[in-house]
């Protein structure tokens, strides 16, 4: 049984009349109540549409969702477990129909990590007239008790909080110090790679016709953006752990130095794509942690900074996800410290900019449903950031079109990390002109703008958003000490008359993308 390696794990059984009620993203047997039911015992899971009609989702995430929950089902009745699987307009619906049929039972599930989620849950389940157990969700690698003790109100800090992990679950531990004698290897991990490079090849998988199925289903019954075609996600367990696998032996050896590139022909570079497997349930955290740790012991070619990197992101960044997202809620939601005010330019959702490094980013969004981290931070959020977009019409952008986003990762994400909105962790606003795009991409080599002009005609628009983004904002950023250096630029761009130009610059670049010509 997998549970939470960091804090007491839940200690439960379940009576004769419980009922594991299986969640969409929680797809296993290894972990919360369906771990303590026997093999043929009943099983509840409710495939719910009507969440899918709320946004214009991905094709690939709604097709990973649904057909995720469709083989785990009848993985489940392979393994001789009775389940019972409903389709139904809305969890309610669906909770309805099942007490229709087993008013005697009670349903035990895991708490989902997005907000009011329980809540919600036990007054639909109250509302059909039955009984409902909510319990310590087993797919993160520590628990809300531990968290809560280490942090004890304080404001949270992610360097803190992954030291601390890694103290208490003794991964890459050399007793109490860091194997290598470094928490963490950023400065080896920020490397272009060269024009000879190639990049690791991207794991396939054969679908059977459930999975087809779904897909076309999907496409035909939902109001569906992005391709329709060139799915390439697990949506089996097996088909996640061929994935990890793939990952440490071939992808894992250049993912820490190239971790940050990006490159307009490779929409995968070295990166683990195991985001969606994890989110749905198909693979445990902890897992792949350990294979990521057990790769670099065994694996010559394994770099320390590459292991290190990408234990950080799971260990680390996805569990302080979710526990910032726990406190910060509901405020984070709508959280905007900074007054962004402006819609989201539509090329978010069409591609069409001249501004190459957004379109090939969107592109390989609208692709897969998937771009790595730095597209997603020093692209996406940097540029919406810099055009004052307000953050929770970003935060429903990628929450529609990532396969492997859910309210609880995307809103510290997007909302605060991306665009400074709520202050509960992040330090300064990640921003930047052009420079950090030109030198961990080659998008600007193709591009119709100029990377290093800053106003008129063909100028890069990341360039004079920039600064305009540094001279609308002064206020509530002068005192911020992170930014002292910024400042300075800005006065001397005042006093030279250059921010004059800027702002005709802005105010141009906003004509161009009200009339589609950015």
């Amino acid at each position: 049984m997998r549970q939470p390696t960091v804090g007491d794990p839940p200690v439960y059984d379940l009576a004769d009349d419980d009922v594991p009620w299986v969640l969409g993203t929680q797809l296993t047997e290894q972990s919360g109540p369906l771990a303590r039911a026997p093999a043929g015992s009943q099983v509840l899971m409710i495939e719910s549409h009507g969440f899918a009609r709320r946004l214009p989702y991905h094709h690939h995430k709604l097709t990973l969702v649904f057909a995720a929950m469709r083989r785990f089902r009848d993985r489940l009745r392979e393994a001789g477990y009775d389940v019972t699987y409903l389709q139904a307009d809305s969890f309610g619906e669906g909770l309805a129909a099942f007490f229709d049929e087993h008013p005697e039972k009670r349903l035990v599930a895991m708490r989902s990590p997005s907000y009011r989620s329980g809540q919600r849950f036990a007054e639909l389940v109250d509302e059909a007239g039955g009984d409902l157990r909510l319990v310590e969700n087993e797919l993160f690698v520590s628990t809300r008790e531990a968290f809560d003790e280490w942090a004890d109100g304080d404001q949270f800090r992610h360097e803190q909080f992954y030291r601390w992990m890694r103290r208490e679950s003794g991964v890459l531990m050399n007793g109490g110090d860091p194997v290598g004698g470094e928490w963490n290897y950023d400065d080896e991990n920020r490397e272009y790679p060269p024009d000879e490079w190639a990049a690791p090849p991207v794991p396939e998988h054969d679908y059977d016709a459930v999975t087809e199925e779904t897909a076309d289903w999907v496409a035909e019954a939902f109001d569906t953006w992005g391709e329709t075609d060139g799915f390439c996600w697990p949506v089996t367990r097996k088909q996640a752990t061929e994935q990890l696998r793939h990952f440490v032996d071939v992808r894992l050896p250049d993912f820490g130095p190239y971790q940050d590139a990006m490159r307009g022909d490779d929409w995968a570079m070295a990166h683990a794509l195991l985001g969606g497997a994890i989110n749905v349930g198909l693979l445990h955290p902890t897992e792949v942690v350990e294979a990521i740790e057990a790769a670099y012991h065994e694996n010559d070619a394994v770099g320390l900074n590459s292991a290190e990197g990408a234990i950080r992101q799971i260990l680390g960044w996805r569990e302080f996800m979710r526990h910032v997202y726990r406190h910060a809620m509901p405020e984070l939601a709508t959280a905007n410290q900074l007054g962004a005010d402006h819609d989201l330019p539509a090329f978010y959702w069409n591609g069409e900019t001249d501004m190459n490094c957004l379109a090939e980013t969107v592109g390989d969004v609208r692709a897969r449903g998937y771009s790595h981290h730095i597209q997603r931070l020093m692209v996406l959020a940097n540029f919406a950031t810099l055009w004052g977009v307000e953050p929770a019409e970003l935060n429903e952008w990628f929450h529609a079109t990532y396969v492997d986003a859910y309210h609880w990762v995307t809103t510290p994400n997007v909302v605060e990390m991306g665009q400074y909105g709520h202050g509960v962790f992040a330090t300064k606003p990640y921003v930047s002109s052009a420079n950090y795009v030109d030198r961990m991409s080659d998008y600007c080599e193709d591009c119709a703008y100029y990377k290093t002009k800053d106003t008129g005609e063909g100028a890069c628009p990341f360039n004079a958003l920039y600064w305009d983004f540094l001279d609308r904002n002064e206020e509530p950023l002068r005192s911020n000490h992170r930014m002292g250096l910024m400042y300075s630029h800005v006065d001397d761009k005042r006093e030279s008359g250059a921010m004059a130009e800027i702002r005709e610059r802005v105010a141009d670049l906003r004509e161009m993308a009200a009339d589609g010509e950015l």
